[in-house]
């Protein structure tokens, strides 16, 4: 059921929160009001939000009956207690935030003027474009709420085109590390392999890659372990030690994480019975020797500390 029309504001208009805003227009809200600071933000306001007036916060607030705040996560905390603080929430108002760290908690200030809270993530990954609205039909929404703003959250994910997913305040951060984990530490992984590519001629190596990570994403998700395969799990000593020479030799960046992610892999080919024990031993000894500091190679001094700079909104 959707809701209905509210006036939308909101605070930190960037990759998430201009096209959180664009959908809930789409959806028959109103979106009255936006705050953001940077060029890009700015730049997306124009973009997905035309018409809508950049205003400071405070008068956002003061704007609307649906307020979303997708600030940063480090920078929440202070931009709910300075809203309170300055009376620009009021009773019955609704407040979420987009952050998949947090819970309810920081939006305590906000509950004590009156509002109602809720936490509504996102499990996608934007571009802060038009592409993104689309994206969101289907995505799955992270959602904590008391008993009383339950269903209104549901309908806000609703009027998103998502699918709700309850998440207890306590596991909150839990939930939001398997998401990193899993996107985040993939995009690491990639990169590092098209350089490995880039390294040994490949002309091409996300093309070369594509069908198989394709493939091998797609069968993790239906199998989990089951899934994997290559020299690790066949328990291929020579074939992993000539990987760690030639990585070192030729990609040394990527060695690292190589190294961390064949432990990892080799833990859960030991723990499924799809490696006997000695060439599991043997692998472990291997990954051992490569894990140790390289006496050849100079440590970086330590840098000096940079001043803070100012970061895009959500």
């Amino acid at each position: 059921m959707s809701l209905p029309a509210l006036r939308v504001g909101v605070i930190g208009a960037g990759r998430v929160g201009a096209v959180l805003a664009a959908r809930l227009r789409d959806a028959g809200h109103e979106v009255v009001a936006a705050a953001g600071a940077s060029d890009a933000t700015l730049g997306r306001i124009a973009a997905l939000l035309p018409g809508v007036p950049n205003d400071k916060p405070t008068a956002v607030a003061r704007a609307c009956d649906l307020l979303l705040l997708t600030v940063p996560d480090d920078m929440l905390d202070n931009v709910v207690t300075t809203l309170a603080g300055a009376g620009a929430l009021r009773e019955g108002q609704l407040v979420v935030h987009t952050s998949g760290r947090h819970g309810l908690a920081v939006l305590e200030p906000a509950r004590a003027a009156g509002a109602r809270t809720a936490a509504i993530h996102p499990a996608m990954t934007f571009t802060g474009t038009a592409l993104d609205l689309d994206r969101l039909s289907g995505c799955v929404f992270g959602l904590t709420a008391g008993a009383g703003e339950r269903e209104v959250a549901e309908r806000v994910v609703a009027d998103l085109g998502g699918r709700a997913m309850w998440v207890p305040e306590e596991m909150r951060t839990l939930y939001h590390a398997g998401l990193a984990h899993g996107a985040n530490h993939l995009v690491t992984l990639v990169t590092e392999a098209m350089e490995v590519l880039a390294a040994a001629g490949a002309d091409d190596p996300a093309g070369t890659l594509r069908p198989l990570l394709v493939a091998a994403l797609d069968n993790a998700l239906e199998h989990g372990d089951a899934a994997l395969t290559g020299p690790i799990v066949r328990g291929d000593v020579g074939t992993v030690r000539a990987h760690l020479d030639d990585i070192t030799a030729n990609a040394p960046q990527t060695k690292a994480s190589y190294v961390a992610l064949a432990r990892a892999t080799l833990g859960r080919a030991v723990t499924d019975g799809r490696i006997v024990p000695l060439r599991a031993m043997r692998i472990h000894e291997l990954l051992d020797e490569h894990s140790a500091p390289d006496p050849a190679r100079p440590v970086a001094p330590a840098r000096p500390t940079e001043p803070a700079v100012t970061r895009e909104s959500r």
